[in-house]
């Protein structure tokens, strides 16, 4: 999964003013640090899961729990959070973030159970939600002057493409030669770390800033009432399927009566910016979903070491941050338009090579067919963002990329949620549906970007 974009990014909270910063240097480190930390996060825990299953039980269902319990609370609390560091103050908002998220590491690292252990990734993901915001505004105050702002918010999203490429890699090594609880104790030195560089950094300001609360709460219960359903099925799924339904509805409902909602329904009246959307939650879909996917494969099917299968992700989590870096130069030269369909179809081919898959398949075979379909959602993101973007006028422009970024977080959690479920009634035929789905949904997302306008201005 590709981090968020720099033109996503830098929408999220207004500029906190041209204000005078002993070091930007280190408070650019900082916030470059907490970014990378809800980043890893995101990704480092899937390698670890075979290892969370033995030690603590609870069967697939708990595993995947223990993945969407972090983000689908991150994706849907960072609607509102943008807001709150708003009121807060960046600064302030940013220091309560990585303080929370610490505890709630070490509390993941010490959790006797799994309840307690899904517990804790959610607290991690509440404050993952404050964390993003709130670092890339540290980010914009600690530059006057807009081309160096401009360098200093690229370092920033380059440092979260790393850590994505870094965490199954570093999940394997710490699962491995330490335990599965170290994938959370290595968060506490190094959110002791941002929150010391961050007394360097000036006080924010605090601006006002609407919270829309009740469509904030109709969509956390929405949200995790839908995965609850997907995950848990029988009875209580079906309950828990009303619940999301009834929920969802609530939402829309109040989202319609807000003067300043969460999720302003109005921007999907633009194609553009429903179709920018759908594709991104494709791409989380397939990421996400075939990322937890092949962790577990690799391990549980083929036999591998929590090192090993963190190794065979490498190819396509390494190669991601250029990808992206190449996907920015093709949209500035030919419109989005070409980058976004050639991904999208890159990415669908990936998809139906991995079909053939299964468990005799050498693993770095295996390794080598994934590239295509990660190459394929990181040609395809940086455009579909600039298009977005585009597509909505500049006021509304920080609503559009938390709605954008928040839909592709709760993508990739149901994601997850649907795909475990078809591998839970037996593995490599859950795992072939599973892609045939990822390729059925890129296939549709390309057709819908393919006929999108070729202008390069306002597509809306």
């Amino acid at each position: 999964m590709t981090t968020p974009t720099p033109t996503s990014a830098t929408q999220l909270t207004p500029d906190t003013g041209d204000l005078k910063v002993p070091s930007p240097t280190l408070t650019l480190t900082a916030a470059l640090l907490g970014f990378a930390l809800i980043t890893l996060d995101a990704s480092v825990v899937n390698v670890a899961l075979p290892s969370i299953g033995t030690a603590l039980g609870g069967g697939m269902s708990g595993l995947q729990w223990v993945v969407d319990a972090y983000t689908l609370s991150f994706a849907a609390l960072m609607l509102s959070t943008g807001a709150f560091a708003d009121r807060a103050g960046a600064s302030r908002a940013y220091a309560i973030g990585i303080t929370v998220f610490t505890l709630a590491s070490a509390a993941c690292g010490l959790a006797p159970n799994l309840p307690a252990l899904i517990g804790a990734r959610v607290l991690q993901g509440v404050a993952a939600a404050v964390v993003l915001p709130a670092s890339l505004s540290l980010v914009r105050q600690a530059y006057a002057e807009p081309a160096k702002r401009a360098r200093a918010v690229a370092t920033w999203a380059a440092g979260g493409s790393v850590a994505v490429a870094l965490g199954p890699v570093a999940g394997g090594a710490l699962t491995t030669v330490w335990d599965w609880r170290g994938i959370f104790f290595i968060n506490l030195p190094l959110g002791a770390t941002a929150l010391i560089l961050l007394l360097r950094a000036p006080r924010s300001e605090r601006r006002p800033a609407p919270l829309d609360l009740p469509g904030q709460l109709t969509a956390v219960i929405a949200l995790t009432a839908a995965t609850f359903a997907v995950i848990e099925r029988g009875g209580t799924g079906l309950a828990a399927a009303l619940v999301a339904i009834l929920a969802g509805a609530a939402f829309i409902r109040i989202e319609l009566c807000q003067s300043h909602p969460v999720v302003p329904l109005s921007l999907f009246r633009s194609r553009t910016v429903s179709v920018a959307v759908a594709t991104g939650a494709a791409c989380s879909v397939a990421f996400f979903g075939l990322t937890f996917l092949f962790a577990l494969f690799f391990q549980q099917v083929q036999g591998r070491s929590a090192l090993y299968a963190g190794l065979m992700f490498l190819p396509m989590t390494g190669l991601i941050p250029v990808t992206n870096i190449v996907a920015g130069k093709l949209t500035a030269r030919y419109g989005a338009r070409l980058p976004m369909s050639v991904g999208q179809v890159l990415a669908a081919l990936g998809a139906l090579v991995l079909l053939y898959v299964d468990a005799g398949t050498p693993p770095l075979l295996v390794a080598v067919l994934l590239v295509p379909m990660a190459l394929g959602c990181a040609l395809t993101v940086p455009p579909l963002t600039a298009v977005m973007m585009d597509a909505v006028a500049a006021e509304r422009a920080g609503l559009a990329a938390g709605v954008l970024n928040s839909a592709r977080q709760v993508a990739g959690g149901l994601g997850i949620a649907v795909f475990g479920a078809l591998v839970s009634d037996g593995f490599t035929a859950g795992l072939r549906e599973s892609l045939a789905i990822s390729a059925a949904l890129f296939a549709v997302t390309a057709f819908l970007s393919f006929r999108l306008s070729g202008r390069s201005a306002n597509w809306a």
